[in-house]
């Protein structure tokens, strides 16, 4: 591996092969006109890039004859330096998948690092598996239970704004889970493994079930019209749909207080969810400052 050979090539090709190489260690693949279509170049000048990454890298990469696809190396060794914030960004959103810098535009943008960032050589697993709809063998440690070895069939990547999860179909539960990626260890691909129908994402009700929201400024709060700016609100509301899977932690994560009768204190809550009811039947309810189930609210009346 010559890291000399790339430092040689100009900043639009080193930025291709950084492309190249995120493709290959987080989906698994890469085909030319994957290469073609994100750069904007013909279906040659793609194929000389990925040869060059191949003479460059010569175990990261394998060509696949019976698809016409490039897969990764079973020797992979990664020859960029990604750091996890922008690998995520990138899995997230999509773009700013180049070679890494630190500003192109000289304007200082500050954003605080988080907490528990997940090692890449886990997430790359677990991004292959979601790629290829297949299990993942891992290790986990989970607080109630200690640590344990299980199957998965994850089939998306989520940050609940304090941790990264994935939302998986665990084979140990019967049942589709979040699994926090720092908790994951030894995850080993099975990549030609069957996948049962009830393990696939549109059986997961918590996920395909949509809930719809309506946040106000928080009746206990001065100044609502300030809250009202900030949020953007619309007839000093805001109403928003989100996954059940993740009502819980958005709701946590932005501090909404969500008691049917307002009563949490605080600076920090400046919204009020209007109709608790909204979140009955989503499992990580509780995660909602201030909920009490409606069945909870009847017993104790």
């Amino acid at each position: 591996m010559s890291t000399n050979r790339l430092q040689d090539l100009g900043h639009a090709q080193r930025d291709r092969m950084a492309y190249v190489e995120l493709r290959l260690w987080f989906v698994g693949e890469i085909r030319r006109q994957d290469l073609a279509s994100r750069f904007g170049i013909q279906t040659a000048a793609a194929t000389r890039d990925l040869g060059l990454y191949k003479e460059v890298a010569p175990e990261n990469i394998e060509y696949d004859g019976s698809s016409k696809t490039y897969i990764i190396g079973r020797a992979f060794k990664p020859m960029f330096d990604f750091p996890a914030e922008r690998v995520l960004t990138w899995l997230a959103e999509g773009f700013g998948d180049g070679e890494p810098v630190r500003s192109r535009t000289g304007i200082t943008c500050d954003i605080p690092n988080k907490l528990g960032q997940p090692d890449l050589s886990i997430l790359a697993s677990i991004t292959r598996a979601i790629s290829h709809k297949c299990p993942v063998r891992i290790k986990y440690q989970s607080v109630e239970n200690g640590k344990s070895e299980r199957e998965i069939v994850p089939f998306a990547i989520l940050d609940t704004g304090l941790r990264w999860h994935t939302r998986a179909f665990d084979r140990k539960t019967g049942e589709f889970r979040d699994f926090v990626l720092t908790r994951i260890q030894n995850p080993v691909v099975l990549k030609d493994a069957p996948v049962g129908a009830n393990e696939r994402p549109d059986q997961d009700i918590q996920w395909t079930r949509i809930v719809e929201l309506e946040l106000v400024p928080h009746p206990d709060q001065p100044r609502p019209e300030i809250t009202v700016m900030d949020y953007g609100m619309q007839d000093g509301s805001l109403r928003m749909k989100l996954r059940a899977a993740t009502a819980g932690y958005i709701l946590r994560k932005w501090s909404v207080d969500c008691s049917p009768d307002h009563s949490l204190r605080g600076h920090e809550f400046r919204l009020w969810l209007k109709d608790p009811l909204a979140l009955y039947g989503v499992k990580n309810a509780l995660l909602a400052p201030g909920y009490r189930s409606p069945d909870k609210n009847k017993g104790e009346a």
